[in-house]
């Protein structure tokens, strides 16, 4: 039996329990819980189950909570395997931890996830995390917000103040179908209507740079107005009288080049300082003269609007070849 016993299994050390806490149950709030020395050089972070290995370098690398915690300035308090207890979500954690790390952090793509990583940069107190994250969510607002907020004028009155009150240039489309004494023809509906998509199209495109204004109320069945710098610079009508065989009647033109001319002719009005003489002499705007006099002549042009009628009146009705046609005054 002696023999046995100084065999090699007797060199093994029996295993012993370690003794828990007196007057501590395990699941109990504070079992196994010792604060954190400060010389630790790895942290394993436990952030509401969320694990993670990080140095004190990073945490203290930046003014934040953490720093204040992993400083020796807050205690802390780890569990039985060494981990440093956080209570709070740890969805956002690994973000927080990594503008730590780098000094800055791709962003999430949604709004709701942003607002989340900016209340977390909040309560750690990461000052440059919370400017990156209301930047981004300021973008993010601009650009939802209503890509193109177009107002409508319901009396001249209401029109001149809007003209008044803001610096771009503006586009008006005055569409009120109701104006007509007469019948329309067949395509005057359709080429209504493309001119309305059409003022759209231009306000999705240039919200930022012009102002869009709808007028339902004016004389006019279908007229596009462009103002710069306060006053009307050009102005394209699109009804014209067709004189048919038994009466008279309105067309619709659809002069969507010529549109997008004066659009794009407008632009030059945007900038804060005087236009280029250059450009708005080629443009019809006003005169570029360097003398200090100005004549009439010149004085007069300046305050000029290009006005554009399509065919204002058309000597034939389009109606199908073999159909006798008859010219009304």
């Amino acid at each position: 039996m002696s023999a046995e016993a100084s065999g090699p299994a007797a060199a093994v050390a029996p295993s012993r329990e370690v003794p828990k806490p007196s007057g501590l149950e395990p699941g109990s709030a504070a079992y196994g819980l010792k604060p954190l020395t400060p010389n630790s050089k790895y942290v394993k972070l436990n952030v509401g189950g969320s694990l993670h290995y990080t140095t004190l370098r990073t945490l203290t690398g930046q003014d934040s909570l953490l720093k204040a915690m992993f400083s020796g300035r807050v205690e802390v308090l780890t569990d039985a395997g060494g981990w440093v207890l956080i209570d709070r979500s740890g969805r956002h954690f690994g973000t927080v931890l990594n503008y730590l790390r780098d000094g800055s952090v791709p962003l999430p793509e949604s709004t709701r996830e942003l607002g989340e990583l900016l209340g977390e940069a909040r309560y750690y107190l990461v000052q440059g995390l919370i400017e990156d994250c209301q930047l981004a969510l300021q973008q993010k607002r601009e650009n939802l917000s209503p890509l193109c907020l177009i107002p409508t004028v319901t009396s001249p009155r209401e029109e001149q103040q809007l003209l008044a009150s803001t610096s771009k240039p503006v586009v008006k489309l005055l569409h009120n179908r109701s104006n007509n004494k007469y019948s329309y023809t067949s395509t005057s509906d359709d080429n209504l209507l493309k001119n309305i998509e059409l003022f759209d199209k231009l306000a999705l495109r240039f919200h930022g740079r012009l102002l869009f204004l709808k007028d339902v109320l004016g004389d006019e069945i279908c007229c596009w107005s462009f103002y710069g710098q306060g006053r009307k610079i050009a102005e394209v009508c699109c009804t014209s009288i067709v004189y048919a065989t038994e009466k008279k009647q309105t067309k619709v033109e659809f002069p969507e080049a010529r549109i997008f001319e004066e659009t794009l002719n407008i632009l030059i009005y945007e900038t804060p300082r005087g236009p280029d003489p250059a450009l708005l002499e080629a443009t019809g705007g006003a005169a570029g003269g360097g003398g200090v006099g100005r004549g009439e002549d010149e004085e007069n042009r300046e305050h000029r609007v290009r006005r554009i009628h399509v065919r204002r009146h058309i000597t034939h009705d389009e109606r199908p070849h073999g159909q006798q046609i008859v010219f009304k005054d």
